[in-house]
């Protein structure tokens, strides 16, 4: 299946966007917290911008691409290549907020990246690539949860109260907006 132009180069952007990514996805109560500080940059600093539904707070770990239409071979082999992963379960403390300017987004993320999160994000981009999967994979993982897009204005980095996040599992999902995440798949990581 054709993968849309990011560049603006590509083939026309259809009206229906299909995204596909690998993420982690918060527990209820890491969810809940991150809201909380979500609601507390918004009273502390009223800034312009979108602010994100706390059912789509998720953590990107590989990004598969924009599609016209679900690209089921792919989506096959990225789940094969899912299966393959031997990562332990881990802990994902989010203890800073901040922005990134070029792309004007608000969000959620950790001083120093867990070795578990390093380990799931290496094996699961070496076991795409083993099983062909193209992902639009940059060399370094910056781990983050987005809060805020369109931010007209920059929160530079600051350290919070950690919110506490077990990573017991990570996921595919299907995003196809306005509607829900579809997960159309699920990889336990153990202990």
């Amino acid at each position: 299946m054709r993968q849309l132009g990011l560049s603006g180069f590509g083939p026309p952007v259809p009206a229906e966007i299909h995204r596909l990514f690998f993420a982690l996805l918060p527990d209820e109560v890491a969810r809940r917290q991150m809201a909380e500080v979500a609601t507390a940059l918004r009273t502390a600093h009223a800034p312009r911008g979108r602010w994100i539904n706390d059912q789509r707070y998720h953590l990107t770990l590989q990004f598969l691409g924009d599609f016209n239409a679900l690209p089921q071979d792919d989506i096959a082999a990225a789940k094969h290549a899912a299966s393959q992963v031997q990562a332990p379960a881990f802990d994902l403390p989010l203890d800073r907020i901040g922005g990134f300017p070029a792309s004007h987004v608000w969000w959620l993320g950790c001083a120093t990246m867990p070795d578990g999160l390093q380990r799931l994000w290496t094996e699961l981009g070496l076991s795409l690539a083993k099983a062909r999967v193209r992902t639009q994979r940059s060399h370094t993982l910056t781990p983050h949860v987005t809060v805020l897009r369109n931010a007209a204005a920059m929160l530079p980095p600051t350290p919070i109260a950690p919110v506490p996040w077990r990573v017991r599992e990570f996921v595919l999902i299907h995003s196809n907006n306005p509607n829900p995440y579809q997960v159309l798949g699920r990889w336990p990581l153990p202990g």
